[in-house]
């Protein structure tokens, strides 16, 4: 009876309505928070299916990690995301927008940009002009080519803060392929920043590195993702338990398990597609 009475002075107080007009309103934030969304994604190349029915929701601010074992699609569901690959069925919304039918010059304009695994710059520039290329975007001179040098340096200020925010600003004038290859990537990191991205696809940041580049580029990727949104292909577990708040795991195409680092480094469908064994721990680098 007490509870009875409760709930009929939580009405009376007007409170009571609220918990319809509260969870529509809980919903709706939710539906607004997800900044990229896929919904039953497949891609199939004659007959192996590499993505197979993949749904899911890339969080507003939150850096995402797709984690899996060699083989299991993340790279070939990153190339669906930029419009590398067309899908075969499923949708991509980004910002509630359906993108799946756009191509890949469309896409990065909505503010999608994504690094390789393989660093991307020119070599034979300075980082300085490495960044300032980057930064023509903005102004509409991608393609001024016949501009003097001197009509670029009213870009120099960003592109040294940019250089600043990678701790490369000590760098400027150094030849991009004399970096070391932590500091490439650094530089790369760089260049994406200055297309002012809505969302950062980062494939595979930390391959090929020792251990001192590692931990300079996952702190640099922590930095940067404290304002914005990031979605990663990742093998190395230190990074992806230090730095993603939220972790989908691939195995044959297919998401298996998705969560925080806590929850899915225990699952023992995870455990086994890394492991081989439902025994083990997931820790340590995976290549």
């Amino acid at each position: 009876m007490a509870s009875l009475n409760r709930v009929t002075t939580l009405s009376e107080a007007g409170i009571g309505p609220c918990y319809a007009e509260c969870s529509a309103f809980s919903k709706i934030t939710m539906a607004e928070d997800i900044i990229l969304e896929t919904r039953g994604l497949v891609k199939e190349f004659k007959g192996f299916v590499a993505v197979n029915d993949v749904s899911i929701g890339v969080r507003r601010g939150q850096i995402h990690a797709l984690i899996g074992p060699n083989g299991a699609g993340k790279t070939t569901f990153f190339n669906l995301l930029t419009k590398f690959l067309i899908p075969t069925r499923g949708a991509i919304l980004f910002n509630g927008h359906d993108i799946t039918a756009e191509k890949p010059a469309q896409v990065a304009r909505r503010g999608i940009v994504r690094s390789f695994q393989i660093s991307a710059t020119f070599p034979h520039l300075s980082v300085l002009e490495n960044v300032r290329i980057a930064l023509q975007r903005s102004t509409g001179t991608s393609y001024h080519f016949w501009r003097s040098e001197k009509s670029l340096s009213q870009l120099n200020g960003r592109a040294m803060e940019l250089l600043e925010t990678v701790g490369l600003e000590n760098f400027s004038n150094t030849l991009a392929v004399e970096l070391a290859y932590g500091r490439k990537r650094a530089l790369e990191i760089a260049t994406t920043l200055a297309t002012e991205p809505e969302l950062m696809l980062l494939d595979e940041p930390t391959q090929g590195m020792g251990h001192e580049d590692v931990d300079r580029v996952t702190q640099l990727i922590k930095k940067v993702g404290a304002n914005r949104t990031i979605l990663m292909v990742e093998h190395n577990m230190n990074v992806v338990s230090s730095i993603a708040d939220t972790i989908s795991v691939l195995q044959r195409g297919q998401v298996i398990a998705e969560g925080p680092y806590n929850v899915v480094s225990t699952n023992p469908q995870v455990l086994e597609a890394y492991m081989g064994s439902t025994e083990a721990e997931l820790e340590g680098g995976h290549g």
